[in-house]
C-alpha cells in the first residue's frame, strides 16, 4: 500500500526566504527540506567543511608526504562499485600530481571478496609498495591489516562504512564514522574522503615548502570524479556533500571533466553541458558498477584514469555492453523472483528473503533493491559464493526505520556462527554464510522485522511538495530544477496534482505515455516500466522533465506514482 502525502512547510519560513532573494517555489521546497536560510543551499567551494575536522587526517597527510619524499612505492587498494572506482581515480590522479609514486589494485570481487583480506595484501606486495591505501573500504580489515604489518607493509585507511567493535591496527586511518571522530558530515563517501586526505596533503606539503618554486595542484580537477562518487554511492546530501556534488556538475557542464567521464556521458547518449544528479546517479554510475558486478572494476577504473581519448571511448563502450548485459541478467533474475514470490503473501510478510543457485552474486543487490521497491519490505537476495556451493553471498536493501546492519549485527549475536561475515550502512547491507543456513537466517531476519516494524512502517509513503501551478509548467523551470543538487536525504522536487487522462497508450510495451488535463491545460507525461492502464481521474505524483524534440525544447511529465 502506497499514500502520497505532501511534506509539511510553514509558510512563514518560506517567506523568509524569499525575503533572502529566493524563487517562491524553490523558497517552498527548501523550507519543506528543513532549509531556514539561503546560505544552507550555498554551494560555493569555500562553505565546504575544514579537512582538519576529520580524525586522523593529519597523520594521514604526514604518513603520505614522508612516503613521497622518501620515493616509497603506494598501492591503492579500491572498491569493486562506482565510489569505489571513483575514490581509486581520484588517488591515484591526486597524489600523481603531488609526485607520488603509485598503482592501484582492484580486487575481483569473486575471487577475493571485499576489503583488504590477507590474500589481496599477499597479492598487492609481490609489487614490493612500501604502503597500502585503501579506499571505500578497510574499517573492518582487521585481519588483512594485521597481515599488511606482519609482511612490514604500513596501511593508510580511508573509508566512510560502519566499524564493527574491532578496528584494525593501521598506520592511520581516516573515517569520518570511526569513534571519536567529530567531523560535522558523517555521510561522505569514499570518493569524498579521499579527497579531503588530498586537501590535508597539500596543506602538509605546503607547510614543507614543496611548492616554492612552482605553482600547487589544483584538486578541483578531481570534483567530476567526486561528484559522480558521491551520487553513484546514493550517501546522504547533506550540505557539505551537496557542495561537491555541485562543484563537480559545475566542471561537467563546463567540458572540464574527465576523459573518461565525457566518454560515458557519451556512451550513456546523455548531454554533459546539461548533467544533472540523475545522470550521475542512473546513466553513468550504473555503467561503472557494471564492470565490478560481472568482471573487474580495472575495466572502470582505467576509464576513469586514462587521458587518451580513444582509449576512453573504447573503455566505455565495453562498460555499456556490460551494463546491457547486467540488465538482461536482473530482468531475468527479477522475474524468477516474482514468481517465487507469487506464492506468498508480502502482506504477510516484515521481510522478504530469497535464494536461487542459479543467480550471479554481482546482481543480487540490484534485485533486493527492486523487490524492496515494489513490496516495501527490507529484502535480502542471495547467491552461491562459489563452485562448492558451500556458502552463499547475500545482498539487502532497506526501507526506512529499519537499520539493515543493526539488524544483521542483532542476528549475529543471537546466532553465533550463523554469519561467517557481514558488514553496511542502514540501507543497505552484505553478507556471507553457509548455504545450508538460509532458513535459519531467513526465520531470524523475519523475527527481527515483525519486532521492529508495525502496520505503519510497511506502508510506503509517497512525500511530495504538493501541487504546482500552471505557470510553471515550463522548460525553463524544469531546467531551473534540473540545475540544482538533488539527491538521498535532500529529495528531488516531486509534485502531486489530480488529473483527467485524456490518453494513453503503451511505448515500446513497457512504458505508459499519458496526455494529462487540467481545466484547459494538456500535458505530456511517461511512466516508465508501468503497463496497467490508469482510470479516467488519478492523483498524480510527477517530476518535471526538460526535454528537447526536433529542435523545440519542452516539458515532460515522469510519472512516480498515482492513486485512483
Amino acid at each position: 500500500m502506497t499514500q502520497i502525502t505532501p511534506r509539511s512547510c510553514a509558510p512563514a519560513q518560506t517567506e523568509v526566504l524569499i525575503r533572502q532573494g529566493l524563487h517562491p517555489v524553490l523558497a517552498r521546497l527548501y523550507a519543506a527540506r528543513g532549509i531556514c536560510h539561503t546560505d544552507e543551499v550555498e554551494t560555493h567551494f569555500t562553505h565546504l567543511l575544514a579537512p582538519a575536522q576529520l580524525k586522523g587526517i593529519d597523520d594521514a597527510a604526514i604518513l603520505l608526504a614522508d612516503t613521497i619524499a622518501a620515493g616509497g612505492k603506494m598501492t591503492v587498494i579500491a572498491d569493486y562499485d562506482c565510489d569505489g572506482a571513483t575514490a581509486c581515480a581520484v588517488a591515484v590522479r591526486g597524489l600523481r600530481l603531488f609526485g607520488a609514486h603509485v598503482d592501484y589494485l582492484a580486487p575481483n570481487r569473486f575471487e577475493y571478496g571485499y576489503g583488504l583480506t590477507p590474500d589481496i595484501v599477499a597479492l598487492a606486495a609481490k609489487g614490493q609498495p612500501q604502503l597500502l591505501i585503501t579506499v571505500d573500504n578497510g574499517i573492518a580489515s582487521v585481519d588483512g591489516v594485521a597481515a599488511a604489518n606482519a609482511l612490514g607493509l604500513e596501511v593508510l585507511i580511508t573509508d566512510h562504512h560502519l566499524p564493527g567493535d574491532t578496528l584494525p591496527a593501521a598506520r592511520a586511518m581516516v573515517n569520518p564514522n570511526q569513534p571519536g571522530c567529530t567531523f560535522a558530515s558523517k555521510h561522505l563517501a569514499g570518493v569524498g574522503v579521499m579527497f579531503y586526505v588530498l586537501l590535508a596533503l597539500r596543506a602538509q606539503l605546503r607547510q614543507r615548502g614543496a611548492f616554492s618554486d612552482g605553482p600547487e595542484p589544483r584538486l578541483d580537477s578531481l570534483l567530476d570524479l567526486v561528484a559522480l562518487g558521491t551520487v553513484a554511492d546514493v550517501v546522504k546530501l547533506d550540505a557539505n556533500n551537496r557542495v561537491l556534488v555541485a562543484q563537480g556538475l559545475t566542471r561537467i557542464r563546463a567540458g572540464r571533466m574527465q576523459t573518461g567521464i565525457a566518454a560515458l556521458f557519451r556512451a550513456a547518449g546523455r548531454e554533459a553541458k546539461s548533467a544533472s544528479g540523475f545522470d550521475l546517479g542512473f546513466a553513468l554510475g550504473p555503467r561503472l558498477n557494471a564492470a565490478g558486478r560481472l568482471a573487474d572494476m580495472s575495466l572502470g577504473i582505467e576509464c576513469l584514469l586514462t587521458d587518451d581519448v580513444g582509449r576512453a571511448w573504447a573503455l566505455a563502450q565495453q562498460l555499456d555492453a556490460m551494463n546491457r548485459e547486467r540488465r538482461e541478467i536482473e530482468a531475468q533474475m527479477q522475474q524468477t523472483a516474482l514468481t517465487e514470490l507469487a506464492e506468498v503473501d508480502p502482506s504477510g510478510c516484515a521481510t522478504l528473503t530469497l535464494f536461487n543457485p542459479s543467480w550471479h552474486q554481482g546482481v543480487i543487490g540490484i534485485v533486493a533493491g527492486r523487490l524492496k521497491e515494489r513490496f516495501f519490505r527490507p529484502s535480502v537476495t542471495f547467491a552461491l559464493a562459489d563452485d562448492s556451493g558451500e556458502l552463499v553471498k547475500g545482498s539487502g536493501r532497506s526501507i526506512p526505520g529499519f537499520h539493515l546492519r543493526d539488524a544483521l549485527d542483532l542476528i549475529s549475536k543471537r546466532h553465533a556462527g550463523l554469519l561467517s561475515k557481514f558488514g553496511g550502512h542502514a540501507m543497505a547491507a552484505g553478507l556471507t554464510l553457509r548455504t545450508v543456513d538460509v532458513p535459519r537466517f531467513k526465520e531470524a531476519f523475519e523475527a527481527i522485522g515483525r519486532e521492529w516494524l508495525g502496520s505503519d512502517s510497511l506502508t510506503r509513503v509517497l512525500e511530495t511538495d504538493g501541487d504546482l501551478e500552471d505557470a510553471y509548467f515550463t522548460p525553463q523551470f524544469a531546467q531551473l530544477l534540473d540545475n540544482l543538487v538533488w539527491g538521498q536525504g535532500f529529495p528531488a522536487p516531486v509534485f502531486s496534482t489530480e488529473f483527467e487522462i485524456a490518453s494513453q497508450a503503451l511505448v515500446k510495451e513497457r512504458h505508459l505515455k499519458l496526455q494529462l488535463m487540467r481545466g484547459r491545460q494538456r500535458y505530456q507525461a511517461i511512466w516508465f516500466n508501468r503497463t496497467e492502464p490508469l482510470p479516467a481521474r488519478a492523483l498524480i505524483a510527477y517530476r518535471l522533465v526538460h526535454d528537447t524534440w526536433n529542435g523545440v525544447a519542452r516539458v515532460q511529465l515522469v510519472v512516480e506514482y498515482a492513486l485512483a
